[in-house]
């Protein structure tokens, strides 16, 4: 369904946050239930020579600075999730990492969470962390209640708002509020309506097709706001001080890029929905009692088979030395998926004009994208089509770890599952001891020194994510943590920081109790 109804005068902006269309805050009950705390050996030696090293305060206070918690009320509602951990840590300045979390409140309802890994800045992330949400709800929601919602703003009515967002306070927004363009995914949801009627398709495969419709609509309107802005804006040889410096300007979008991995929950069935290089991993309790992970996604890059196949096929065979070169697409990008990132989607001519006549533009951006890319013969050569996984929920299944690729760099996935498994037992541990009638001081005395022994390794984060990114960054090759590494990791310099590590972030979803 990527056709488009109608013409894009211009862009037509919403407030997230202020708008009755769309989107509400939280409801105080809710507020109560989010919680915000306080905020090679001769290299890791060299950095921390480099560097000033944190106390264990300010250590604990940058790890937490962004953490975030949020229990879900147990019922229909929740879809058998219990709640979320979640944290991110930025390499980059500003971060090019974005994280989401919300409730579908329209439809079949449902509980939603993405991360997001940009590239060549933020502004792609910025914008599909805010936007693409809605676009999975439109794409989900029956076309009598479209109907509805598009007689309500037609009529200049209240309409209900369609997510209840999860958010911590200090997650990045746009310049301009954080706003999405409501123009478009009006003209989505208008386009559903001149549907006949609805797809004759079971209900986990709507979900699917909706999620895939979804992702490449939001792809495809962010590339037509940036060619209206292109063609409306006057061509200029000289750069203006402040002339499209705007991270959320439709073309600082499309010309930066961001990977997305989104999971979608329902009733007691996840989906998926990937592209690039991000990952979710399931936690798995076997019988045994010991931790099993379970891929839910395949990286996309040259490490996989089929996907370096996939992206061979798609182009002439003259073209077979240069399509991937140095595992990256025509020798620059390391996702063969992504959002935004026209430079490998336009066509040359496209390009060409853009960087004729807007050199103020591309002052303000990444220098990696000011040029036409090498061998540039046969576009696009970059996918926005997800890849979708299904899974049903059994018991045996804990919790999910979704994450953009700073994790997975530093840490393996079945370390990753054991090591939040393990946190969460010793959590429970921390729960108070109600002794039998027939229990000696000497019994209980054993109980706490075992317990005491079992969390000792999880008391300093409640958090997952925070426990997780503790462990990424400050391993001792042992399964502890060592102080001062983690001291020096956290200490270095915004312009060492990214020879060490990427931006980290992390959200823990909690399916089942231990």
């Amino acid at each position: 369904m990527l056709r488009r109804k109608g013409t894009l005068i211009g862009p037509c902006w919403l407030e997230i946050q202020q708008s009755r269309y769309l989107a509400s805050p939280p409801p105080p009950s809710e507020l109560s239930r989010l919680h915000y705390p306080a905020g090679s050996w001769s290299r890791w030696h060299q950095a921390g020579q480099e560097t000033g090293q944190l106390s264990l305060t300010q250590t604990n206070r940058t790890l937490k600075a962004n953490e975030l918690s949020h229990t879900l009320l147990r019922g229909p509602a929740s879809h058998g999730v219990l709640g979320f951990h979640s944290n991110t840590l930025p390499s980059n300045h500003p971060s090019e990492d974005r994280r989401s979390s919300s409730t579908c409140l329209l439809g079949r309802g449902g509980v939603l969470f993405g991360v997001f890994d940009g590239h060549a800045g933020p502004s792609c992330a910025q914008a599909i962390s805010q936007r693409l949400f809605y676009y999975i709800t439109v794409a989900m929601l029956p076309l009598r209640m479209l109907q509805e919602l598009d007689r309500a703003v037609e009529e200049d009515r209240a309409v209900p708002p369609l997510l209840e967002w999860h958010k911590h306070p200090q997650d990045h927004s746009c310049p301009d509020g954080g706003t999405i363009s409501f123009h478009s995914l009006r003209n989505y949801w208008q386009e559903r309506l001149d549907e006949d009627e609805e797809e004759d398709k079971e209900d986990d495969g709507r979900v699917t097709s909706a999620l895939m419709d979804a992702f490449q609509r939001l792809d495809y309107d962010m590339s037509v706001e940036a060619e209206v802005h292109l063609s409306l804006s006057s061509p200029r040889r000289v750069s203006i001080p402040g002339e499209g410096l705007s991270q959320s300007s439709p073309l600082r979008v499309a010309l930066s890029g961001s990977t997305a991995c989104v999971i979608h929950i329902s009733n007691g069935v996840l989906h998926v929905a990937n592209l690039g290089d991000s990952r979710a991993v399931l936690g798995v309790q076997e019988q045994d009692r010991r931790w099993s992970a379970l891929n839910l996604t395949n990286d996309h890059n040259a490490q996989n088979p089929e996907e370096l196949q996939r992206i061979l096929g798609e182009h002439p065979a003259s073209e077979r030395r240069t399509v991937v070169r140095h595992d990256r697409l025509l020798g620059l990008l390391l996702p063969f998926r992504a959002f935004g990132d026209v430079r490998f989607k336009w066509s040359a001519e496209m390009l060409n004009r853009l960087y004729d006549t807007r050199p103020d533009i591309l002052s303000a951006v990444s220098e990696s994208v000011r040029t036409l890319p090498p061998h540039y013969l046969t576009p696009p050569y970059l996918s926005a089509r997800p890849e979708v996984t299904r899974h049903i929920i059994r018991p045996a299944d804990k919790f999910l770890v979704l994450a953009t690729d700073g994790l997975w760099e530093l840490m393996h996935r079945q370390t990753v599952i054991q090591m939040v498994g393990e946190h969460q037992a010793g959590l429970l541990q921390q729960r108070p001891i109600i002794p039998s009638a027939n229990t000696t001081l000497g019994n209980l005395q054993g109980l706490l020194l075992e317990r005491r022994g079992r969390v000792k390794a999880v008391l300093e984060d409640h958090n997952a994510a925070t426990h997780l990114l503790r462990h990424a960054l400050g391993d001792d090759g042992y399964g502890s943590v060592a102080p001062n590494r983690l001291a020096r990791m956290l200490s270095l310099p915004a312009d060492l920081v990214r020879r060490y590590r990427d931006d980290i972030t992390i959200t823990v979803i909690h399916l089942n109790e231990l």
